[in-house]
């Protein structure tokens, strides 16, 4: 038969998970010649071969690729013949430079083969904790540039030994071009160091030092694989309140890493789902539900027991499994639950460097644990759970990022269809929670979890995710997206980046909520028309208030705003967020007009003077810092006050969180009231006078307070199903970080579909404001594309 020269070009994730070692071996299978080799956006081929061959080798390549590998796209193209005589992987450095968009791996949980090597007395990479192959171990958080090779990451500067070079090179083993492979002789070493630098001890035994200080009680900051970890043992009260003190973090609940599942299911209820989870490549952070007999469990084995100070009035526990050798190497030894909670200071990026955390670090861990491998890039571990029996993630970070979200052209990409090249676009996220996306070729790229904008440390690691998302796809914004705040960070910083460049980079403004229902549209390709619902604590609204309960009626020539809760004072305005008892203040002013209409037997008049009392009226009346609030966010904080089962916040989200692990799985007789008020606009406003007079008489009459707080998330269940009803369209999108609230969000998704309405809500990307980023993107395009902001 007659053999033809075949280019195949292949795109998707195909580099960082033995791709190459693969198509070299199917290629020695099949006896071909030719060769392979990494291009910026993929991998390429190029073989001689006659057509028959050519169906059996792609069929091959779909079956049996490599565990981790997703392939998006198989190009082939023909060319001459150049008579190969053999198979080999070309290098890559010889590659066009132009139009990277290959997908980068995340980071990988440690695979069962390289578990078995480090436990392995006889095996030569015995209880080294970086040992590491073509099917895991560090990958965007080492890599500095594209393609996926040695030389561009920070694996560059170890030379591999003889042994590892056999191991390179060796078709048959499994390190075969695995880019980050070393061992003990030739990669990366342990040292623990003390508060000022010295260092105590190398190799395994910093390691089993490191062991014996945790056990001690001593907090340990440790260099894993994207960053720092702050580590102590989560049986001990002592240091676990010491690194509250120091973290000056009261209340907010520690990560955990514990040995095993087994010691999980000991603690906590564990679903197939869950399970999954945990044991995945991923590895992230999974919120699971303490067992019944928490409490009483934890008396009856040491080893199993966690101390009530990780999760302090909690009913679920942030766990995640080992993920990296060094953890395995740890938890192996120690075999209890640690603390694993992010190497920072308050509301600062996890430190990545051991110079750099010896200096930010210093007053809170006591020893510090290091290793002289560089990483390029914090990535933080990710947080999830599941809901209604799907995975949820909450915080984008280590095993997830940066893969990309791929969308699928539909009605709202008209614009698009009729462009030559289509306009890359920088989205620049919000304020809270950040990540910035990039559009190219049709796929959002999203960063990792970068933080609050509200600290220099963080902004700067924000610049230089921006600048590294440039570098390493060669991107240079044509559309700049950012939110609508204009005292926003981001905002600014967008005004900067379009300046740099003449002309300027158009800059499209996303309304905040606008941002999270579009981010589940892009999420999940959907259709419009549709009924969006953002629900969350703080938004720029274009009215001039703060919104966060809204309902927005989108098809493809208008974006309405047909309802939303009718707007309260906040009294301080950003102030009333960290004391929710002038929240509670500002809906009682609403409800009964004046303060001095309030009643006097209400627990909240102990927090208050009366000179303070006529302050705030004096506050409400002239409008003087007391923005309006349409926020479902800040009606939980109020309501949480006003139920006395909060006082201080020190956390985001920390009342609406106690207000939701005070609900049973009840069925209230009756739920509570609510009417409607309507403007010049047509928008429906939900008045929630009824809603909070009726919680105030519950409270009153001693009734109990979950069944109080059933009632309130069922009548908010209840608002969302009068609205749908009004609106003739089955896809409904609920986003908005209040929908982090399981009860809440599953309770929703359950009436929707019993009323025949189909529910969207964000899975991969995240629901709250560490999702904006591909909403702004996508809400960009839409607008672009015809659809009118608003009416």
């Amino acid at each position: 038969m007659t053999k033809t020269c075949y280019q195949i070009f292949i795109t998707g994730i195909v580099q960082g998970v033995g791709f190459r070692p693969f198509i070299y071996k199917l290629a020695q299978e099949l006896n071909l010649k030719g060769w392979v080799n990494n291009s910026v956006d993929g991998v390429s081929i190029e073989l001689e071969l006659t057509k028959e061959e050519l169906e059996i080798f792609i069929n091959k390549i779909k079956l049996e690729k490599p565990p981790h590998c997703q392939i998006d796209s198989i190009n082939i193209n023909q060319s001459s013949l150049k008579n190969y005589q053999e198979f080999i992987i070309k290098n890559s450095d010889s590659i066009n430079n132009n139009n990277k968009s290959a997908l980068i791996l995340p980071d990988l949980n440690v695979c069962n083969d390289c578990l078995k090597e480090i436990f392995d007395r006889k095996n030569r990479r015995y209880r080294y904790p970086f040992t590491n192959c073509t099917n895991c171990g560090s990958r965007y958080s080492i890599i500095k540039n594209l393609p996926y090779d040695r030389a561009f990451t920070t694996m560059n500067k170890f030379i591999m030994c003889v042994e590892c070079e056999k191991e390179y090179h060796n078709p048959e083993n499994r390190r075969f071009h695995a880019q980050p492979n070393a061992c003990e002789k030739c990669g990366a070493h342990l040292e623990l160091w003390d508060k000022k630098g010295h260092c105590l001890s190398k190799f395994d035994t910093a390691l089993t030092e490191s062991c014996e200080l945790i056990r001690q009680g001593k907090i340990l900051a440790v260099k894993g694989l994207g960053g720092f970890q702050l580590i102590a043992d989560a049986r001990n009260p002592e240091a676990i309140n010491t690194l509250r003190k120091r973290k000056y973090r009261p209340h907010k609940p520690f990560a955990l890493m514990c040995p095993n599942l087994s010691m999980v299911k000991k603690n906590c209820l564990v679903s197939s789902a869950e399970e999954k989870l945990l044991l995945s490549s991923a590895s992230p952070i999974v919120l699971l539900k303490k067992i019944d007999n928490f409490k009483i469990n934890q008396g009856q084995n040491k080893d199993n027991f966690i101390c009530e100070e990780v999760a302090p009035n909690n009913p679920y526990l942030g766990i995640m499994l080992p993920y990296t050798p060094l953890h395995h190497l740890l938890l192996h030894e120690l075999n209890f639950s640690i603390v694993a909670t992010s190497g920072n200071q308050k509301s600062e990026p996890i430190c990545i460097d051991e110079l750099e955390a010896l200096e930010r670090l210093n007053s809170l861990a006591d020893y510090f644990l290091v290793h002289n491998r560089p990483i390029f890039r914090a990535v933080d571990d990710s947080i999830v759970r599941v809901i209604n029996n799907e995975i949820m993630i909450l915080r984008r970070a280590r095993g997830y990022a940066p893969l990309p979200l791929k969308l699928t052209p539909n009605l709202s990409d008209k614009y698009y269809q009729s462009q030559e090249k289509l306009p890359q676009i920088l989205a620049l996220g919000g304020h809270l929670k950040n990540t910035i996306s990039i559009e190219l070729n049709q796929k959002i790229f999203i960063s990792q979890h970068l933080g609050d904008l509200d600290n220099p440390e963080t902004i700067k690691a924000y610049q230089e995710t921006i600048n590294n998302f440039s570098k390493i796809y060669d991107f240079e914004p044509d559309i700049i997206v950012c939110d609508a705040h204009p005292n926003y960070f981001s905002s600014q910083y967008a005004e900067e980046l379009s300046h740099k460049k003449k002309p300027n980079i158009p800059i499209i403004k996303v309304q905040h909520h606008l941002a999270h229902i579009f981010t589940t549209i892009a999420e999940h390709n959907l259709k419009l028309p549709l009924l969006g619902i953002a629900w969350d604590g703080t938004g720029y609204g274009l009215d001039g208030t703060i919104w966060g309960g809204e309902f927005f009626y989108i098809t493809e020539t208008e974006i309405k705003r047909i309802a939303s809760f009718l707007p309260f004072p906040l009294i301080g305005g950003n102030q009333a967020i960290l004391q929710p008892q002038r929240i509670a203040l500002g809906l009682l002013n609403t409800v009964y007009n004046q303060l001095e209409n309030i009643p006097q037997n209400l627990p909240i008049f102990n927090h208050f003077s009366s000179q303070e009392l006529i302050l705030f009226q004096k506050m409400i009346d002239k409008k003087i810092n007391t923005p309006l609030t349409s926020s479902v966010g800040r009606l939980f904080d109020g309501i949480a006050f006003l139920l006395n089962i909060i006082n201080d916040v020190t956390f985001e989200g920390q009342p609406a969180m106690a207000l939701e692990f005070l609900v049973k799985d009840i069925t209230p007789d009756k739920l509570y009231n609510f009417s409607w008020q309507y403007d010049s606009n047509n928008c429906n406003y939900i008045n929630i006078s009824s809603i909070v007079l009726e919680i105030i008489k519950d409270y009153l009459d001693n009734k109990n307070l979950s069944l109080i707080a059933t009632k309130f998330h069922l009548t908010l269940v209840e608002i969302i199903n009068k609205i749908a009803q009004e609106i003739d369209t089955e896809t409904i999108v609920l986003s908005g970080g209040c929908f982090q609230n399981k009860y809440l969000l599953e309770n929703a998704i359950k009436s929707l579909i019993n009323h025949n309405f189909k529910p969207y809500w964000s899975q991969k990307i995240p629901i709250n404001d560490g999702g904006l980023s591909v909403g702004q993107i996508q809400c960009a395009k839409t607008i672009i594309g015809g659809t009118s902001p608003f009416r």
